[in-house]
């Protein structure tokens, strides 16, 4: 007889369960099963699940089919209790991830840790750190929490190059960036691109130095024609960067979006001169510039006249350093016309320009009127030997002069003797360089009287000047009595033809300068001499030196005892003492 359809679910229903009793099934309903509140008000009270299999005319399938069902629907409720449980545990645990995961501030103070630097919040200082792409890359991923940063220098990091965009796409997050340094970094023309497209999104930038990267030569343009009217940069400084013609005219023609431009810095670029004619007629646009160098850019007389013209318009102008450019030489008897109207100018450089006898006399005119002027530098220019007279004797309208830079002038004893008359009227005087002037050999006598009166000098550099054992002595006389207190270096190298007797005699005051801290002593670099007797007193001096920090005793022949004490004193002390002969 063929089975019906609730046999064969009974058939299936006993294999997989067992028979139990009735009472078997009540006991389940009060086992503490989990279930939803809305489940339990559906299900049967246990009472009458218990006394369903004693209803009258009611099968046993169908009491155990509503078993069934009631067994799956706890099933359920407790699968579900379940999941939700895990969902909990799960939220957890992801909290607690969160919680774990460390904060931005934390993640920019362990890459600080990590390249050996303090972390700040305002100054990104990586100069030097030798860093990867991947640093570029995770610094770039740090700068959304960086939101109160001012300045980030990442110079002389090579491996900047050809990664900059990573950084710069992120630059939105540090909206009060005002200071930017990339000196020597190997920047791309892409990088350069990069960089303009930042200069959108940074306006406060205040200072941009790209400084020693040669590839931005040609490429100048990719990042000024970005610049925005109204830019706020006081500062940028292209050195050695390859720069061309080219490239000085399309600095030329954003000069005008630069209004508060204070430093313009193009030295070393040698191929430039050739637009400073172009470069000079837009100076006008930036009348707020303070300081101007133009060291080694390849300037030529025509140049010296177009930068003169523009000097009218720079009436703020607190340094000029035009240094280096050999054929202006013989140009500024023509171009000292607006030289005069800089009654601010502080800091003059004109060494190594080939200037003329003729030259020295338009100069004499000029710069004894820049009356605010404090560093004069006219160093390795030859030729002016006698005629430097006159405007050395007229330095006494300088009060306000620190630094006096003339060495290997060609000095005669007259300009020696202006010099002394006129050093006698400059009481702020701090640096003197009189190097490679042969006249001083034998005359220091002259100063006498200067370095009596110069109670700020603090840096006196005679090397290579023929001194003699007269000159030494005089030295050491004047600080027993009193003076050159303030003496920090002194530089007495290549003078070869002072006696023994007159070193031995230096040695034994040397231990009255008590706040030198450089000194050097050093031969020749063709010499080699015995150290003599005066290596006692020299040895002995140095322990009343307290603050001597370097010794050149370079060609000076030690012998393996001296050499041994030399080396004992440098340890001891933590001096820096050079000698190798």
């Amino acid at each position: 007889m063929e089975k019906t359809d609730d046999q064969n679910c009974q058939e299936r229903h006993e294999e997989d369960n067992p028979k139990r009793s009735p009472f078997d099934f009540v006991i389940k309903q009060f086992q503490g099963k989990k279930c939803a509140p809305e489940e339990r008000k559906e299900q049967p009270s246990a009472i009458k699940q218990f006394f369903k299999g004693f209803d009258f005319g009611k099968s046993e399938i169908k009491d155990r089919r509503e078993t069934e069902e009631t067994e799956t629907n706890n099933a359920g409720a407790d699968d579900q209790s379940e999941k939700q449980d895990l969902s909990v545990e799960d939220g957890l645990s992801h909290l607690t991830s969160e919680a774990e995961s460390p904060s931005g501030e934390q993640r920019f103070n362990q890459f600080m840790e990590k390249l050996g630097k303090k972390p700040n919040s305002k100054n990104l200082d990586l100069n030097n750190c030798a860093l990867s792409a991947t640093d570029i890359t995770e610094l770039a991923s740090l700068l959304p929490f960086l939101t109160e940063l001012e300045e980030i220098s990442l110079s002389w990091n090579g491996c900047v190059g050809g990664t900059l965009k990573a950084l710069t796409v992120h630059l939105h997050h540090v909206n009060q960036l005002k200071v930017l340094r990339l000196n020597n970094c190997r920047l791309t023309a892409e990088d350069v691109i990069s960089l303009g497209e930042a200069f959108e999104i940074v306006s406060q930038l205040e200072e941009l130095d790209l400084s020693w990267n040669s590839n931005i030569g040609g490429k100048l343009s990719l990042l000024t024609k970005k610049l925005q009217e109204g830019c706020k940069l006081k500062c940028l400084k292209i050195t050695d960067c390859n720069l061309t013609a080219k490239d000085g005219e399309s600095l030329a023609e954003i000069l005008n979006v630069m209004p508060n431009l204070e430093v313009l810095d193009l030295s070393i670029n040698k191929n430039i001169g050739c637009s400073m004619k172009v470069i000079a007629q837009d100076l006008k646009n930036v009348p707020g510039l303070r300081e101007l160098n133009l060291h080694m850019c390849g300037l030529k007389q025509d140049s010296l006249q177009g930068l003169d013209t523009a000097l009218q318009h720079l009436a703020e102008l607190r340094k000029l350093d035009i240094s280096c450019n050999r054929e202006i030489g013989g140009g500024f008897k023509a171009s000292t016309a607006h030289l005069a109207s800089l009654k601010n100018l502080e800091i003059l450089d004109l060494h190594q320009c080939c200037v003329t006898e003729e030259d020295m006399t338009a100069l004499s005119q000029v710069i004894p009127l820049l009356s605010s002027l404090q560093e004069l530098n006219l160093s390795s220019n030859k030729n002016i030997g006698p005629s430097s007279d006159p405007l050395l004797g007229k330095l006494r309208f300088l009060p306000k002069l620190r630094s006096l830079t003339i060495s290997n002038c060609g000095l005669g004893e007259e300009s020696l003797s202006s010099l002394a008359e006129s050093a006698l009227h400059l009481p702020e005087l701090e640096i003197l360089d009189l190097s490679w002037n042969k006249c001083v050999g034998g005359n220091l006598k002259l100063l006498l009287g200067a370095l009596k009166l110069a109670t700020e000098i603090q840096v006196l550099r005679l090397s290579s000047c023929n001194l003699v054992a007269e000159d030494l002595a005089l030295l050491t006389s004047l600080r027993q009595d009193g003076h050159l207190a303030r003496l920090q270096k002194l530089d007495l190298s290549y003078n070869n033809i002072i006696s023994d007797e007159g070193w031995a005699v230096f040695c034994q005051g040397l231990g009255a300068f008590k706040e030198l801290s450089e000194l050097d002593l050093s031969l020749r670099p063709s010499s080699c001499r015995d150290c003599g007797p005066w290596f006692r007193e020299l040895l002995a001096a140095l322990t009343q030196l307290p603050a001597l920090a370097e010794l050149g005793m370079q060609r000076w022949a030690l012998s393996e005892s001296q050499r041994k004490q030399m080396e004992g004193f440098n340890q001891d002390n933590k001096r820096n003492i050079r000698f190798d002969c």
